[in-house]
């Protein structure tokens, strides 16, 4: 369980302009008791389905008063469950409320009503809420939802004090107008405030949270001519992935793009549009200062022509040759300026993989690179999945099967968290 605490609203609303998709993915089990704030919770359900968030709602039956499972179900695109067993050809189903428990990675309970306040004080498991509630290991929230004299009780204030203790999160009751038609304390957040509670709490926990990184995508060209150029088959596939899960989980990101059709980033990534090498260094450059880290996935030309020819070439003049000359080494002349940063090199290789990225890590002075094989059916260029070993120094490789690049994303930024938290 997490530590207890009080969200307040202020503090709940503190980050969410910069985060407005730190749920993307993320599992959340709605508890929803018998209180007439009840009407609330579709409201809550499409406003945590809009922000990517898979949701299974575990309501109790004296909440089916109050809102149906029905809309319940249409809002979330999941069956409601309610009932420790489901009957189905006169056979009984059981709802695993340990299987949801290890499911959710938070779960919120709104509206809770006294009575559900106090079972979940003392473990009281008539239902299967209470149950599901006393079987997760996730972070539990809380959103009162009672009339003025009840919320005040000394005995449903030290309920909550209690729930508070063992590690439950608060979403304080507001004052306002209650159904009984007194005005004071005990009506339930408004479902934007609490979904904004949920907001800020992944987004404070994630290490990445302020983090500002510099991410590197797709091909970088170098001009032949005016109309041809020296290029890769990059699609920057895999850098959109790895700014927008960044983004999502709070980091500051500035993304580097070479030439690429069809990726979109998050609202809150800064992108920088590149043509060259040469733009794409001093694009770096420019930032690297103010980076914690940078992880330099782009496809970077390693030549270029000698000398660009400024006008088209026709074809029928012919061309015998064109002289190369290398681009600077981009990876190499940040790991000679690096300081505080944190650098994460990309290593796409068609033989001896390991060897060659080991020998990149050190000769660049590189934290760790992220290294995939163009023997590997699925990786690579042009495509949506990627598999891929990370490296560090004095440590043995990480080898991943086959996965979406949105997957690999979380991969990678999982390990630099954890080279966050080491140091």
């Amino acid at each position: 369980m997490v530590t207890g605490q009080n969200l307040l609203p202020s503090h709940r609303l503190r980050l969410r302009s910069i985060a407005m998709s730190v749920l993307h993915d993320k599992r959340i089990l709605l508890g929803i008791s018998g209180s007439i704030a009840a009407y609330k919770s579709p409201n809550i359900v499409r406003l945590l389905v809009k922000s990517g968030v898979s949701v299974q709602v575990v309501m109790t039956d004296a909440a089916k008063t109050f809102v149906t499972p029905l809309t319940l179900s249409t809002v979330s695109n999941r069956e409601v469950l309610s009932s420790f067993t489901q009957e189905e050809n006169e056979n009984a189903v059981w709802n695993n409320h340990v299987d949801l428990g290890l499911w959710a990675d938070a779960m919120l309970v709104a509206p809770a009503s006294a009575n559900t306040l106090s079972k979940m004080a003392q473990a009281n498991a008539d239902n299967l809420l209470i149950a599901t509630y006393l079987s997760a290991k996730c972070p539990v929230f809380f959103a009162p939802a009672m009339d003025l004299d009840m919320h005040k009780h000394p005995a449903n204030k030290a309920n909550m004090e209690t729930l508070i203790a063992n590690g439950n999160i608060l979403i304080p009751a507001t004052s306002g107008a209650l159904a009984s038609g007194l005005e004071g304390e005990g009506r339930m957040e408004e479902p934007e405030e609490i979904v904004a509670a949920l907001e800020t709490y992944f987004l404070e926990k994630s290490l990445l949270a302020g983090k500002n990184i510099i991410i590197t995508a797709g091909p970088t060209y170098e001009a032949i001519d005016p109309v041809r150029f020296i290029g890769n088959h990059s699609s920057g596939k895999m850098g959109y992935a790895l700014a927008n899960s960044a983004a999502q989980q709070g980091a500051n990101v500035t993304l580097i793009s070479g030439p690429t059709a069809g990726n979109s980033a998050h609202p809150s990534v800064k992108v920088m549009a590149v043509t060259t090498a040469n733009e794409m260094l001093h694009a770096c450059l420019e930032n690297y200062d103010a980076a914690d880290a940078v992880l330099m996935s782009a496809a970077v030309a390693d030549f270029k022509p000698m000398n660009e020819i400024g006008q088209k070439i026709k074809k029928q003049d012919g061309l015998d040759a064109i002289s190369l000359t290398p681009t600077t080494d981009i990876l190499a002349e940040l790991g000679s300026r690096k300081k505080h940063q944190i650098l994460i090199g990309f290593a796409l290789e068609s033989e001896n993989a390991l060897q060659h990225a080991q020998n990149k890590l050190l000769r660049k002075n590189l934290d760790a690179i992220v290294v995939n094989s163009l023997a590997d059916e699925g990786a690579g260029f042009g495509h949506d999945t990627n598999k891929i070993s990370f490296l560090q120094r004095d440590t043995d490789a990480v080898h991943y099967a086959l996965k979406s690049k949105e997957e690999v994303a979380k991969d990678v930024l999982n390990h630099l968290k954890n080279i966050f938290d080491a140091h």
